[in-house]
């Protein structure tokens, strides 16, 4: 019997080992549903039935979309993925309790991806904050309806102004399309900063529809704001160096200087944003500098910080709305009258030329913008790339600092925005209030 039970055991090894060979071994498939998929979470959390069911991503628009940034790609099925570690987060969270046809409508349980959308599906809920985020963020969305962070009323304003219009409200229905297609998609609903990346740079899940408290500098921040924010500020354009303050601020972040009350509006609609009531200001930390130096004391109300502590800056010349058409960018540095007085104190500020022509919305309906010139093309500036020592602070040893800066025989001359730069007559009309011709010195020639 005993010897009988060793030839059993012996047996059954030779079948285990047998039923485990390579050949016939089955590995269980980790694509396979966790979850109901025909729920939206056991949808979203299922990688293969994403990858079956998600809609491919449109082709490049080779610089056409507009002015933001761009991200590096994400495949459709994960910008709308809804797992790993970042996944368990959000679920467990308060925004994750909620069911999900509470903000996005749509149907469940549904049978495939066009019933569980439905007609009433929300892509953005937050694009109309009084109804999907004021229930529990009551403060947060009554100021983001007049946020100009959000709702772009400065562009909206300009635009309305140099086309002969009383507000956005009165564009014919092509401009307004034209408008929203491209101004209009940089400017950020509460989820495109705290839920996804902006649509400008490609949209898709920050993490998982994990709810981020705050934007992420590259992923967010700058995917919108890099032409003339990211890349200044990293020292990503031509011929410069990174911002001081992004080399030496702690985690420098956005955050460190744009607060959320910025971002979220202050429950006054404006029209400008530099008349921004919480906007950082170099002298929140600086404010003991105006009498540090000789220079300082000179000029502390007369030129902006930025002119003499600004490297170069990225321009863009005109361009046609819709086309891909621009001329530019380029990099410059020009210093002209304040075009902003009632709202900044200097008297000389930096400029920059922006992608403005009358017949820039000529492809949505406008051929020519007939009050064009109700605005300049160099607007005032405020750029991310501050250094102590510019080719405007650093002179030879001896001389005085003005040696870089004021004009004299001729030198010096290329850092201020005389008429004689413009070659346009529409620009030297747009720009008369802000070139400096016979606006300097008498003493600088």
């Amino acid at each position: 019997m005993k010897h009988m039970k060793h030839l059993l055991g012996i047996l059954l090894g030779i079948l285990f080992v047998a039923a485990c060979d390579d050949s016939d071994r089955t590995i269980p498939n980790p694509l396979q549903p966790k979850a109901d998929v025909t729920t939206c979470i056991g949808c979203h959390s299922d990688e293969a039935t994403l990858k079956l069911v998600a809609d491919p991503n449109p082709p490049p628009t080779n610089g056409e979309g507009g002015c933001g940034g761009t991200l590096p790609e994400m495949e459709a099925w994960a910008k709308v993925y809804i797992g790993g570690n970042n996944g368990e987060k959000f679920l467990a969270s308060a925004h994750g309790k909620l069911a999900c046809v509470n903000c996005h409508g749509g149907m469940e349980p549904a049978k495939d991806k066009h019933e569980a959308h439905g007609t009433n599906f929300v892509k953005s809920p937050s694009r109309e904050p009084d109804k999907y985020c004021g229930n529990c963020h009551p403060s947060i969305a009554a100021r983001d309806k007049n946020s100009i962070h959000t709702q772009g009323f400065g562009q909206k304003r300009m635009v309305a102004d140099r086309a002969g219009f009383p507000s956005y409200e009165n564009y014919p229905e092509q401009l307004k399309l034209g408008y929203d297609q491209n101004c209009g998609k940089c400017h950020a609903s509460c989820g495109e900063c705290h839920v996804m990346r902006p649509r400008q740079a490609g949209g898709g899940f920050l993490a998982a529809h994990d709810f981020q408290k705050k934007p992420d500098m590259r992923l967010n921040c700058t995917a919108c704001h890099s032409a003339r924010v990211g890349h200044a500020y990293f020292g990503e354009g031509f011929g410069v160096g990174p911002d001081v303050h992004y080399l030496k601020l702690p985690g420098s972040q956005c955050t460190n200087c744009h607060t959320a009350d910025e971002m979220h509006g202050t429950g006054r609609q404006y029209e400008q944003r530099y008349s921004v009531s919480n906007l950082p200001k170099c002298e929140q930390c600086h404010g003991d500098k105006n009498n540090s130096n000789a220079f300082h004391s000179v000029h502390w109300n007369t030129i902006s910080c930025q002119g003499c502590h600004s490297q170069d800056y990225q321009n863009c010349g005109s361009c046609h709305v819709g086309s891909g058409v621009r001329n530019g960018p380029y990099m410059g540095f020009k210093i002209g009258k304040n075009p902003l007085s009632t709202v900044k104190r200097f008297k000389y500020v930096v400029l920059r030329q922006g992608p403005a022509a009358p017949d820039t919305w000529s492809n949505f309906g406008i051929p020519t913008m007939n009050q064009f010139a109700s605005h300049p093309t160099y607007r005032l500036a405020t750029p991310h790339n501050i250094k102590r020592w510019t080719p405007r602070t650093e002179v030879d040893a001896g001389q005085s600092c003005f040696e870089a800066c004021h004009i004299k025989d001729g030198k010096n001359a290329q850092w201020f925005l005389f008429s004689t730069d413009l070659n346009e007559q529409w620009e030297k009309d747009a720009n008369a209030s802000v070139v400096v011709d016979n606006a300097l010195p008498a003493s600088w020639n």
